[in-house]
């Protein structure tokens, strides 16, 4: 701390133990800590005493409907306000950072990420701040939709731009995890800055941390420069981890200490890179599983999933399939007036079909029927053979006992993957083409999933 006064730290909690250990700690790392055992005490030691910084718990009386938070955001808009909670939910999370907190941390916390977390609260507070974008019809240009569905997930969206909080997007393939981080990116304070995307099924596993932190000349065979890696290209705005499940793990460690510290070394250096980045994970994988497994860090879980956003697959939205195909017949033709519409049987068949692979099953259903179309309508026989024939796919087999969600988002999965590599007769590059992947991405779903390209060969 130099000789430089002590930051003084309010801390809000209402266990009793807690709030000891915790001053007591930050007390040891120079910190002038005072302790409110309720939202009530702390509102009155921020109305008779100064501050720079709060620690507040969210369940305790005085809080309970965020009392604290809003009236201390109101009085003292200036003060970072760190939100510690055994507690969390989606709905006090995005309340949270609607008024502006600065950090949503999960207890129990370490102690270096909290220090870390009131770091960088203090760095940032005297930083100029740039207003997010207001939203409108125009924020969610790639995200197509009006069910009930949507309208809540637009109005998450809305929120949850407002914070520079990590969010987590989960949901099943093809469901537009990225359109959302891209929205997400576009309503928030960094829209001026990059919206780097670093898909973590594409990059070998032996070049991954050259590509996401950089390298020096020589650090290794075929470093014939220098190069900056993909985080600092995420500098000032968002860094978009696509299938953050699939992460080696010899680099969750390295990717937690990068969220916590902001800083990285670069491969075959010694110096520090500081970044200034907000980071949004998506993953159809059922991450608590992963956990659980010993596959993901809990940690870094921890870190990633402080705003969980659950996309709704497209069996669930409705007439949003309709709404869908029209604007793809639209975007897939180009203005040309060759097609004029879908006809109405043809309708029917596309809100009949289950969707396993969601939205980008359906762009792929649409494109396929424009190319078959022998008028200018599109008629049922111009549609995939499993949407022609709805019996194929929508019959309703019990559940076993003990079956999770992730098992059965796994099965469609799987079963989609199977129908691509049966209509391409197990041509691997066109079925990651029609599926929207990587030849690696897929090869990836195919281990995951027990499938032999070869047995579709004929």
């Amino acid at each position: 701390m130099g000789d430089s006064p002590a930051k003084r730290i309010l801390i809000a909690d209402d266990e009793p133990l807690y709030l000891r250990t915790t001053a007591a700690l930050l007390r040891k790392q120079g910190y002038d800590c005072v302790c409110a055992p309720n939202g009530n005490a702390a509102l009155d030691a921020l109305s008779s005493e100064h501050f720079d910084l709060v620690l507040s718990d969210l369940n305790m009386p005085g809080n309970l409907k965020l009392e604290l938070l809003k009236q201390g955001r109101s009085q003292w808009p200036d003060l970072p306000l760190i939100v510690i909670t055994g507690a969390p939910s989606l709905p006090t999370a995005i309340e949270s950072v609607r008024l502006g907190i600065t950090d949503y941390l999960l207890k129990p916390v370490k102690l270096d990420d909290l220090l870390s977390s009131i770091r960088r609260a203090l760095a940032h507070n005297n930083r100029e701040k740039p207003q997010p974008a207001k939203p409108d019809s125009s924020s969610y240009p790639e995200i197509i939709g009006e069910s009930p569905a949507m309208q809540e997930l637009f109005e998450i969206i809305a929120r949850v731009a407002e914070t520079d909080t990590n969010v987590l997007v989960t949901g099943e393939s093809g469901t537009g995890k990225e359109a959302v981080a891209r929205a997400i990116h576009r309503l928030s304070r960094r829209t001026e800055g990059p919206f780097q995307i670093i898909d973590c099924t594409a990059v070998p596993e032996t070049l991954f941390e050259s590509i996401l932190f950089g390298h020096a000349r020589g650090a290794f065979t075929g470093a014939v420069k220098e190069q900056d890696g993909l985080l600092s290209q995420a500098d000032n705005g968002t860094a978009f981890f696509d299938e953050i499940g699939e992460l080696p793990a010899t680099l969750q460690s390295k990717l937690l200490r990068v969220i916590q510290e902001q800083t990285f070394i670069p491969v075959g250096k010694t110096a520090e890179v500081t970044v200034d980045t907000r980071f949004v994970c998506a993953t159809n994988r059922d991450l608590e599983l992963e956990v659980n497994a010993g596959r993901f860090r809990r940690d870094l879980y921890y870190r990633l999933a402080v705003l969980h956003i659950e996309l709704p697959p497209l069996s669930a939205r409705g007439d949003d399939v309709v709404l869908l195909a029209k604007h793809f017949l639209h975007l897939l033709e180009g203005g040309s007036v060759r097609i004029h519409g879908i006809s109405d049987e043809a309708i029917n068949l596309l809100r009949q079909h289950k969707w396993p692979g969601n939205i980008r099953e359906l762009r792929n259903a649409i494109e396929r029927a424009i190319a078959m179309a022998r008028n200018d309508v599109i008629q049922p026989g111009d549609l995939p053979p499993q949407v022609q024939n709805p019996s194929s796919d929508q019959t309703t087999l019990p559940v076993p006992s003990g079956t999770t969600h992730a098992n059965i988002l796994g099965g469609a999965e799987r079963e989609y993957i199977a129908s691509l590599l049966e209509r391409n007769q197990g041509n691997v590059a066109q079925s990651a083409r029609e599926a929207g992947l990587s030849r690696q991405g897929l090869h990836k779903l195919l281990k995951r999933h027990g499938l032999d390209a070869n047995l579709y060969r004929e």
